[in-house]
Parts: structure tokens; C-alpha cells; sequence
């Protein structure tokens, strides 16, 4: 049988419009085998268990839901970014970001001092795990090994064309040329020594299944640089469906997509106390899937 959305089950079972079915999931009334959905193009499996509650509390606009954050202790927070959060404040006073979103859930859950450090970033409409450190011990360790490159950071991504498995070794610098961050001699040819500001960057892509005009990656990261897979996967011709920034040189057929098909998969590090290796992995939301689907 084939998997509906949420939306159109809710239509189903609630009897009500499009418009009121998308409102509910959105709103936090829908819960998928007890779990609060809030994306209505996410596709749930037949014998899924769909509850519609039309008299629950609605999620606050920006909130996150618990099943968000995926792991806690007293050094670490993992949480499942949902797209277009923003990772950090991107000016001063802005509350309406990732770090306030799992402080308010920490306190709802009685996770004792909700004090955070940020380690490591995401775009906002980059979905997918991250950490946050709770304590100054943790956050130098955690930096650590962001800087020694010793965690596992792998990515899934929707590309435009068809590409090869391939490695990708680069130095990144802020102006290629054009304005745009970019690899040293790719939009201009290299003229003396490397610049200082350049940034080394090395991205694995394995390809994974071939879709309609466009190829499911996987991107594993041994740097750690900003936008480096969005720049490398454009400066092999083929831009992240989504892209907003690096696709002025592409010139074949643009997919259209919700947002940056982008999303980190897996994260794994040292805990900072314990010294044990731990691994967190979660599954693309539904945009992502849906947007699969329709290119298969």
C-alpha cells in the first residue's frame, strides 16, 4: 500500500479541508505512533497509528517539539535541527533560535541548569544533528575535536544531475573573485602563494541512488568549514537542490525545492567526560523525503 501524508490522513480522519489539516500538524495536533509530527508532507506507513487531538495545546510558532532533542546529560545536548531555525542569533536581542528553543524544553523536562555553548553551526534551512555544550570543560573538549577533525559528520543531499562518487580537496577562501566564498584558483586562476585566510576543506560524496535530474549524496566531512558542502558540491556542477547562493554558474536545469535539500544525518564524538565514542543518527524530515519521492 502506498505511504500517504499526514495531511492527507488527517483530511481523512478529521474530515476537514486541506488548509485546517496542514493547520493542525503545524499547530502540534497530530501525533504519529505517539510521536508529534509537525511537517504535513511527511509520508507515515499504513499501519502507522495517526491521532488527531483538535483540543490540544498548539506549539508555540518556533518551538520545538521533545522528541527534538535526542540526547541530554550534564555536559551535552544532541538535538535534531528542524530547517529554517536559525542555529545562533544573527543579531543581538533574537531569541527565536535553536540554542533558546532547547533551553525552554530543557526546563520544561527538568534538565537542571539550561546554560549552553555553542560548538558547531548549521545553515538555518539545513535540518539535521547537532551539539551543544552545557559545560566549559565540554565545550573545550568538543572544540577540540572539531578542530582535530576527529568527529564523524556525515551529510544526505539532493544534487542537480548526475554525479560520480568523488573526493573533494580544496582551500576555502571568503572571495573567490565574485563576492562569494569559493576554492582558491576555481572562479579565477591561482596568482601567488595561498592567501592567508584560506581555509583547507576536504568533502567525501558517494553517491547514493539516481533520481529524476538529480542524484542522492552522502557527504562525509573531514574539515569542517563554512558552507564547505554546498561550495563543493556547485564547484563540481552540481548545486544542492535549493541552493540559493552557488548556482549563478550552473547553467543546466534547476529543480525547484521547498529549501536547502541538506540535511546532517550522523554526528559522532568523544563524550567529553566519559571518554566514550557515541554516535547520533535521524532520518531527513519529511520535506526531504517528499521532495525523494517526487524524483524517483
Amino acid at each position: 500500500m502506498t505511504h500517504r501524508t499526514i495531511a492527507a490522513l488527517v483530511r481523512e480522519q478529521a474530515g476537514v479541508a486541506w488548509s485546517r489539516a496542514k493547520k493542525l500538524c503545524i499547530d502540534g495536533r497530530v501525533t504519529v505512533d505517539g510521536v508529534r509530527c509537525t511537517d504535513p508532507a511527511t509520508r507515515v506507513s499504513p499501519d502507522a497509528v495517526v491521532v488527531v487531538d483538535e483540543n490540544a495545546p498548539r506549539l508555540r510558532p518556533g518551538a520545538l517539539p521533545t522528541e527534538a532533542i535526542v540526547f541530554f546529560d550534564r555536559d551535552v545536548v544532541v538535538v535534531d535541527k528542524p530547517a529554517g531555525v536559525l542555529s545562533v542569533a544573527d543579531e543581538p536581542g533574537n531569541k527565536d533560535t535553536l540554542g533558546s528553543h532547547v533551553r525552554t524544553l530543557l526546563r520544561r523536562q527538568g534538565g537542571g541548569d539550561t546554560a549552553l555553548a555553542v560548538v558547531h553551526r548549521l545553515d538555518k534551512e539545513t535540518s539535521g544533528v547537532m551539539v551543544f555544550a552545557r559545560t566549559a570543560s565540554a565545550q573545550r573538549a568538543l572544540a577540540t575535536q572539531f578542530r582535530d577533525h576527529s568527529l564523524v559528520r556525515a551529510y544526505v543531499a539532493i544534487v542537480h544531475g548526475a554525479i560520480d562518487s568523488t573526493r573533494v580537496e580544496t582551500d576555502l577562501i571568503p572571495d573567490r573573485g565574485d563576492g562569494l566564498r569559493g576554492s582558491f584558483g576555481h572562479f579565477r586562476r591561482a596568482r601567488g602563494a595561498l592567501p592567508p585566510d584560506a581555509r583547507h576543506a576536504i568533502t567525501h560524496v558517494e553517491a547514493i541512488a539516481s533520481l529524476r535530474g538529480a542524484t542522492l549524496v552522502e557527504c562525509r566531512l573531514e574539515t569542517g568549514r563554512q558552507h564547505q558542502i554546498r561550495i563543493h558540491l556547485a564547484e563540481l556542477g552540481h548545486p544542492l537542490l535549493g541552493e540559493p547562493v552557488y548556482i549563478r554558474d550552473y547553467e543546466g536545469r534547476r529543480i525547484e525545492a521547498p529549501r536547502l535539500m541538506l540535511h546532517a544525518r550522523t554526528l559522532g564524538f568523544t563524550h567529553p567526560r566519559t571518554g566514550q565514542r557515541v554516535e547520533f543518527e535521524r532520518e531527513a524530515p519529511g520535506d526531504f523525503r517528499a521532495m525523494l519521492e517526487r524524483l524517483r
